[in-house]
């Protein structure tokens, strides 16, 4: 099923195209406008096409855009774009990839110089042929030329959790230099983001060309690209982008804001200092007469604006200006808010750590409780095992418990989706234990309806306290499943069952968008680490990144509730499923 980022590349695309011939620019924001709205909306797009809903009331769709949307669903196609390409070299939008060049200077590109691909660009800079044209010198070549190299060195995307050690090595190795001030790694690794492209590094130094020095001569470097007074670029051995900038004390929140803020954010920004007569920039907020009026830390230029701090995970333009304004932004959690842990494995099924190990690990976590939830398939084949010794499983973490006063440890388990939408495990088996996660597994493939269908029937087992990883993607390896996830959350609230943000690195699922629109559907969300190690239950800490940049508060959130109120919770939500 086509997913709503798939749906707003239509129209992106159509922007571009649309600039690059010189269209109405009216007509080309209304399109970068329904782009962003469909891409950041809690709604799925194809189930309200095939639900023969009016697109055209939700804000920057109209007539026009809703029929496309339509198109686009019901073909895979929109006839539009497919006879604007046709008008461009294929190659023509990889220009807008390459830092300097946007829509209307690949206009001139194309027509002055018929560039129509990075290699034609590369060339072009090569041959200095760039510089001579209106609005281009000598330095923006430069500039377009570096950009095409790094563009094609620019290889695979880091998960978030891949690039973390290179940041904090990084940052280790920048503080051994005793001319360089405050350093923060901003960028979408600041925001938390699933997946980075680069790092961007923001500095103060008394001495900026000793910084700059100290910075090149990394032993992790693989390639300096370029080496100014402020700014320099590097590749790490791993191919991993750094830009360092470096900044006076007086602009260093307005280049922390500038570089951490996501283009929509920025965007934003930007217009309301417009709007006022002002200049923002990564200097500084600059009235008419240029006189400075905010930019030493982030906190200032957002009070500038009347408006609380915002958090980095926040910085995506999805309403975060207006609640800051009004005062209605959420706290966010907290790694500290987490009581417990209420999904994770012991060697006792698929783990590496005894239960033992696993209760010592989370108590030295600062945990209160823990679940320990081995799948009910790998309990099966454990130790050599030919039936299911769910007994002996039992008897155990009974032993646990009785061992653990001032602990509270849960009796759980994990078993399979059926493609019929039962459980492996029947509800008397699953009777005994005081948890029990319900994951989707295999067969990913199923109509929307069908796999709605099948995951609503296990959310009626009055045994599911939560659903797994609801999304069943892995990041850069499996897309999401088709499923009505508006209505898979309505159902989850409705019966207190709990929503997981899986924790590790490659899912992270829920994401960010879902599980913003998981809290307004008013569901309950847990955190979990999914651990199959006790070092590995440290993982949690990447689902609080999620859960931040969902939006979620303390009170979303049940493994920040107290012993005794995760307890009541438990057995209140299975007598409410009972029913």
């Amino acid at each position: 099923m086509m997913s709503n980022k798939e749906i707003a590349a239509f129209f992106k695309e159509l922007a571009d195209l649309l600039e690059i011939k010189g269209d109405n620019p009216f007509r080309i924001r209304a399109y970068r406008n329904a782009a962003r709205t469909i891409e950041t909306s809690g709604y799925d797009f194809v189930k309200l096409v095939r639900e023969g809903y009016d697109l055209s009331r939700l804000p920057d769709i109209g007539e026009r855009i809703a029929k496309k949307i339509a198109e686009i669903v019901t073909t895979g196609h929109l006839q539009k774009l497919d006879d604007l390409r046709k008008e461009f070299p294929p190659g023509i939008l990889d220009l807008l990839k390459i830092e300097g060049i946007g829509p209307k200077r690949a206009k001139i590109l194309y027509e002055k110089l018929g560039i129509g691909s990075l290699d034609d660009l590369k060339k072009a800079a090569k041959e200095h042929r760039i510089r001579e044209l209106a609005g281009f010198d000598e330095k923006l070549e430069e500039k377009i030329l570096k950009g095409v190299v790094l563009y094609k060195k620019e290889g695979k995307r880091f998960l978030f959790a891949e690039a973390e050690p290179y940041a904090r090595k990084l940052e280790e190795y920048l503080r051994e230099e005793p001319s360089i001030g405050q350093i923060t790694v901003a960028g979408s690794f600041r925001r938390r983001k699933e997946t980075v492209g680069d790092l961007d590094v923001v500095i103060t130094s008394a001495d900026p060309l000793r910084a700059m020095d100290h910075f090149s001569s990394y032993d992790a470097v693989k390639e300096i690209v370029s080496k100014g007074d402020t700014r320099s670029t590097v590749i790490l051995k791993n191919n991993l982008q750094i830009d360092l900038r470096c900044v006076s004390e007086q602009s260093y929140g307005a280049a922390l804001h500038y570089f951490t803020g996501s283009k929509p954010h920025n965007i934003a920004v930007r217009k309301m200092a417009m709007a006022k007569g002002w200049k923002v920039n990564e200097y500084g907020v600059f009235d008419e007469g240029m006189q400075r009026l905010a930019g030493r830390t982030e906190e200032e230029i957002y009070r500038l604006f009347g408006m609380a701090y915002i958090e980095p995970e926040l910085r995506e333009d999805r309403g975060e200006l207006q609640a800051a304004a009004e005062g209605k932004l959420p706290k966010l959690l907290r790694l500290e808010d987490l009581k417990g842990d209420l999904h994770l494995y012991s060697s006792y099924g698929s783990g590496k750590e005894t239960p033992e190990a696993l209760v010592r690990q989370a108590q030295s976590l600062g945990y209160d409780y823990l679940a320990i939830t081995d799948r009910a398939d790998h309990l099966t084949s454990a130790h050599g095992r030919e039936k299911a010794p769910l007994d002996a499983y039992l008897k155990e973490l009974e032993r646990l418990q009785k061992a653990s006063s001032d602990f509270l440890l849960l009796k759980g388990i994990e078993v399979a989706i059926l493609e019929d939408g039962s459980l492996e495990l029947t509800e008397e088996q699953l009777a005994p234990f005081d948890l029990v996660v319900a994951s989707l597994e295999e067969p990913f493939d199923l109509s929307q309806k069908d796999q709605t269908k099948r995951v609503l029937k296990a959310l009626s087992s009055p045994s599911v306290t939560i659903l797994a990883h609801p999304m069943g993607r892995i990041i850069g390896g499996r897309n999401r499943i088709s499923i009505d996830l508006q209505r898979i959350f309505e159902t989850a609230a409705t019966r207190g069952v709990w929503l997981e943000i899986d924790a590790r690195p490659d899912r992270l699922d829920l994401d960010d968008v879902h599980a913003r629109m998981a809290k307004e559907a008013g569901a309950t969300l847990v955190v979990s680490s999914l651990a199959e190690s006790a070092e590995a239950m440290k993982q949690i800490r990447y689902g609080i990144n999620q859960a931040r940049r969902g939006w979620l508060e303390k009170a979303n959130v049940a493994n920040t509730f107290t012993r005794s109120a995760i307890k009541k919770l438990l057995s209140k939500n299975r007598r409410k499923r009972e029913k």
